[in-house]
């Protein structure tokens, strides 16, 4: 049987403004209706002979992979939950462990790329599980079209074609190449771009992993027997999680084992790795744009541009990405748009909000939006699901007056608790307990104003929580 996992720990952060530290790329709706891990768990519905999927996942993004796989209707076998981003090789490493007794064949996928050709995908599968039923370590090479300096590049060994399996063993991995380079690549036919899609025994790779990264496998096989059921989650043990080397699994094992075979792919895969790759696959109008959203062009070519909450105005621009949302709005030339991590790394230095949260803050209970700040005072709009409730709580620097808009709220205040409907209100001194919940069967809307000394997320003591977020 083949068991997918499903790797969802990606940061995505060359897609900014949109994906960001709390809300990456695999969560979002970039192509379609359905975000990229909803559209990979869809990919595997007419996939044959497979077990439910297994989720690996930042402890961070639990609820929203538990939210997706409940929106997509998909059981998933369970979410293992990394308490350090660590790359794909510890990753795989505690997925293998997790399933080792039953020796599953893993077919591994990342959470955040797109294929087309579902009957290729299929096809290039089924020639992976055959190779890997052998005891292979299968990787699957996208057919390269184009000299793309943005993925890294897998060398076929021609000679020594599998009939059997229909793969090539692999005689070496290479690193993002310039354009040049990467324009040899493609003229010799050679050469596959790395698609970051494995399949293999769950004792293959364990046996391999034994071998050349023995330190990496003992301290993930330590957070795997430490581990902690939490309500729908698998918690690793952190510290033995901690001490493991963090690596990918091409430099770990991929590149030095002697058992890799690559099979083709040629199923319009794309990473989604960059807005320029996302302006590759959308439909462009007749001067080969995208847009999205509120936007007026006159003679714009060849762009990417996107409006989440205001109308743009483009003139006289071409190769360029616009993408604005609610509180930042990205600027680039098409060609340099690789560089958008630079912008992140310097919003995580300078320890802006916008490299890790959106203005719409989802949590597991529904999503709040900050509409105004100033000094002593921000307003918020927030939104809690039929059933959901806040944490029961306090804070020491601000009190909150509470207006419902819509829905029917019921409120802990101090020892009281009382229901409150449309237009109704109440306050919430500072220091005093309060939990806030849906009680109907319609999303709860209010408007939250808060006054105080500092109004920080982090001022909020909690006593009780619904999603085991009390320390």
């Amino acid at each position: 049987m083949i068991i997918p996992v499903i790797l969802s720990g990606g940061s995505g952060s060359r897609l900014w403004p949109k994906s960001r530290g709390l809300c990456p790329k695999q969560f979002l709706s970039l192509h379609g209706q359905q975000s990229l891990l909803q559209n990979t768990l869809q990919r595997l519905d007419k996939l044959s002979d497979k077990l439910p999927p297994l989720v690996v996942c930042n402890a961070e993004h639990r609820f929203l992979v538990a939210e997706q796989l409940r929106q997509s209707a998909s059981q998933p076998a369970s979410i293992l939950l990394e308490p350090i981003a660590k790359n794909t090789a510890p990753a795989i490493a505690a997925a293998a462990s997790y399933v080792a007794e039953n020796d599953p064949i893993l077919l591994v996928l990342p959470a955040d790329h797109i294929i087309l050709d579902h009957s290729a995908f299929y096809k290039a599968i089924l020639q992976g599980k055959k190779a890997a039923e052998q005891g292979k370590l299968v990787t699957f090479g996208v057919v390269a079209d184009q000299p793309e300096t943005g993925y890294g590049y897998i060398l076929r060994d021609t000679c020594a074609w599998d009939e059997l399996s229909n793969t090539y063993p692999i005689k070496q991995f290479v690193e993002k190449p310039d354009k040049e380079t990467a324009e040899q690549y493609i003229a010799s036919g050679e050469y596959y771009w790395n698609s970051g899609m494995f399949m293999f025994r769950a004792s293959s790779i364990l046996s391999e992993m034994q071998n050349l990264a023995e330190d990496m496998l003992h301290c993930v096989q330590q957070s795997i027997e430490k581990a902690q059921q939490d309500n729908d989650f698998i918690r690793l043990d952190k510290e033995s999680f901690a001490l493991s080397p963090a690596d990918s699994i091409d430099y770990a094992i991929m590149e030095k084992t002697t058992k890799a075979v690559v099979v083709p792919l040629d199923a319009q895969w794309n990473d989604i790795g960059s807005w320029p790759a996302l302006w590759e696959i959308e439909e462009k109008d007749g001067q080969g744009n995208v847009l999205a959203g509120d936007v007026l062009t006159e003679n714009v070519k060849n762009s990417y541009i996107h409006a989440e909450k205001r109308l743009i105005a483009a003139i006289g621009l071409e190769d360029i990405i616009i993408v604005e949302t609610a509180d930042a709005v990205l600027v680039a030339d098409k060609h340099q748009s690789q560089d958008v991590k630079k912008i992140v790394a310097q919003l995580k230095q300078d320890e802006r909000y916008e490299a890790h949260l959106h203005q719409r803050v989802l949590r597991p209970w529904g999503s709040y939006e900050t509409l105004d700040e100033c000094e002593r005072f921000k307003v918020k709009r927030i939104i809690v699901k039929p059933g959901a409730s806040l944490s029961l709580q306090l804070h020491h620097h601000r009190a909150e007056h509470w207006v419902v808009v819509k829905g029917t709220a019921k409120i802990v205040h101090g020892e009281q608790e009382q229901l409150l409907t449309e237009d109704q209100s109440t306050y919430i001194p500072l220091g005093v307990k309060h939990r806030l919940e849906n009680v109907g069967v319609i999303p709860l809307e209010i408007i939250e104003v808060q006054t105080g000394s500092y109004l920080g997320e982090d001022d909020i003591v909690r006593f009780s929580d619904h999603y085991g977020r009390v320390q």
